[in-house]
């Protein structure tokens, strides 16, 4: 057994919330709060429970994903590349840059709108002044600091937990709509359950937390473990309690706002969320007239965590396809194109505020596309972790070999219902 790699895994462990608090954090974008909050203002407490059914799956998926990039050393898209015909990784990488890229547009927007709350002024300068922060900050700031940064940012959700502690709700209708699941065909339904689980399994994340595993192993100098696959045991322990602790935190952070704008739009008379301000007003109970203030901040903070996580993640599958060198704990000098991906994408974000689309429709519409796009994603991470000759003796063990495909089959199915509706 190699004494470094064992010292390591204990300092890893140690550590535990890494790669996938982040992650978890960060698929509570603005994206994914407008989409929670559009389903409960519409449909109350009664679509709770895809918050509870999707957590399982969001945890094989990004767990999966996650075993990938710890085992090999490498990326998804690094491993199509190696094992997989040319087309299959071209596919991968082109899914994951239309859905970024509208993501990255959607969420950037959304930020714009929370500022004009508090400060009203020119949304578009608003959206390319994020778009640099976000930039800058993931350029020249050091890796390990910048991973402080994106941990703490999480906490700004924790408002929409509170909520319901103060609203006026029956406690017996939200477990109902929470352990009851209930479910119609109709075309508004099937939109709400692949917009739900689409800003919940998203592609971006895939690429993100396998991409920031290998960061791991390079921060601390240590082997991939299928270098060693006898000694992997405390690093996929390691790995495996991050992962059900950060997804734990977008799960339930999800399923409060839905709770949250169910007690109160929902309750109101509010069914479609067609502004900031609406979609503010769901942590007044709380907040009352600095609601606006709480949203904004909630929503440019989590933006600033989930922007440089989208421009990111594009980054490492371009930088794997095309052989660059990659990592955010390089200086920008030993990765220009690696870093050169992070700026025209999240430029590519600011170029699609250009035309004008509302930011609210946008980010329950990129939700959408998202759930469209997972499945062939999910199918070749599926793949590509289940071979020998990618993954050596560490192949995905029997329960989360279900799990992925549980997870794959449940978005093709919610895909096809919602096409065919």
């Amino acid at each position: 057994m190699d004494e470094r790699h064992t010292e390591a895994d204990a300092r890893t462990w140690g550590e535990v919330l890494g790669p996938g608090l982040v992650t978890g954090a960060a698929d509570d974008d603005p994206s994914g709060i407008g989409t929670y909050s559009q389903v409960g203002a519409q449909f109350g407490f009664s679509l709770a429970w895809i918050m509870v059914f999707s957590y399982p799956l969001l945890v094989a998926t990004q767990l999966i994903c996650a075993r990938i990039g710890a085992v090999t050393g490498h990326g998804i898209a690094h491993n199509l590349k190696r094992h997989y015909p040319k087309p299959v990784l071209w596919f991968a990488v082109l899914l994951l840059l239309i859905a970024n890229t509208i993501n990255l547009g959607s969420d950037l927007g959304a930020m714009a709108a929370a500022l004009n709350l508090l400060l009203p002024g020119p949304t578009l300068l608003y959206v390319a002044l994020f778009g640099m922060i976000s930039v800058l900050l993931e350029i020249f700031v050091s890796y390990a600091l910048y991973t402080r940064i994106l941990k703490w940012s999480a906490l700004s959700l924790l408002a929409y937990i509170l909520v319901p502690f103060v609203a006026e709700i029956s406690p017996a209708e939200v477990i109902r709509g929470v352990l009851v699941p209930r479910l119609s065909f109709d075309r508004e339904t099937a939109m709400a359950v692949i917009a739900a689980l689409g800003t919940t399994i998203s592609p971006y994340l895939f690429f993100w937390q396998a991409g920031q595993e290998v960061e791991e192993q390079h921060r601390l100098h240590t082997h991939p473990l299928g270098v060693h696959p006898r000694a992997a045991g405390p690093g996929l322990s390691r790995m495996r309690t991050d992962t059900l602790l950060g997804m734990g935190v977008t799960s339930v952070t999800a399923l409060f706002i839905v709770i949250a704008t169910a007690a109160t739009l929902h309750a109101h008379g509010i069914n479609q969320i067609a502004s900031a301000d609406q979609a503010a007003s769901a942590l007044r109970p709380i907040a009352g007239d600095l609601s606006f203030l709480l949203f904004a901040v909630g929503i440019i903070g989590i933006g600033l965590l989930a922007v440089p996580v989208l421009a990111g993640s594009a980054a490492y599958a371009l930088s794997e396809t095309f052989g660059w060198a990659e990592g955010l704990d390089r200086k920008p000098h030993e990765a220009k194109a690696f870093y050169g991906a992070i700026v025209v994408a999240v430029l590519g974000g600011v170029a699609l505020n250009l035309i004008g689309i509302d930011p609210m429709h946008a980010l329950y519409w990129t939700a959408v596309i998202n759930g469209l796009l997972a499945p062939p994603l999910m199918v070749m991470t599926m793949l590509a972790a289940s071979n020998p000759k990618v993954m050596g003796r560490l192949t995905l063990p029997p329960l989360l070999k279900i799990g992925g495909w549980a997870a794959t089959a449940v978005m093709i199915l919610v895909s096809a219902m919602f096409l065919l509706s």
